[in-house]
């Protein structure tokens, strides 16, 4: 008798005490990966629906105007001040170029 009364006692203790590693990782999910998730969802649909004459900012910093768009090798070429440059379509920031197309305005 004793002994199943110490068994469900310990077994409602280590449960206790896996409770707040449980509710961490619950926060940590909800807080971070679940956030980072949905911004890279929106980063690539942003980056497949750019088109021709948009003024983007690319994640190095680089401002200019898509002219060309190759979705053979996934590669967009933007027009900057100082000439034509050929970037990697995930190159581009949907962040820096809402900022952007919002100031010019």
């Amino acid at each position: 008798m004793f002994t199943t009364i110490f068994l469900q006692a310990s077994t409602q203790e280590s449960i206790m005490n896996m409770l707040p590693f449980v509710a961490m990782i619950g926060v940590f999910y909800f807080l971070i990966i679940r956030p980072q998730m949905k911004r890279q969802k929106n980063e690539k649909k942003f980056q497949t629906t750019v088109q021709k004459g948009i003024k983007v900012v690319t994640s190095s910093g680089i401002h200019g105007k898509i002219v060309e768009i190759n979705d053979t090798d996934n590669t967009i070429t933007i027009e900057t001040g100082a000439g034509k440059i050929k970037f990697e379509r995930s190159a581009i920031s949907m962040e820096l170029s809402k900022k952007y197309n919002t100031e010019v305005k």
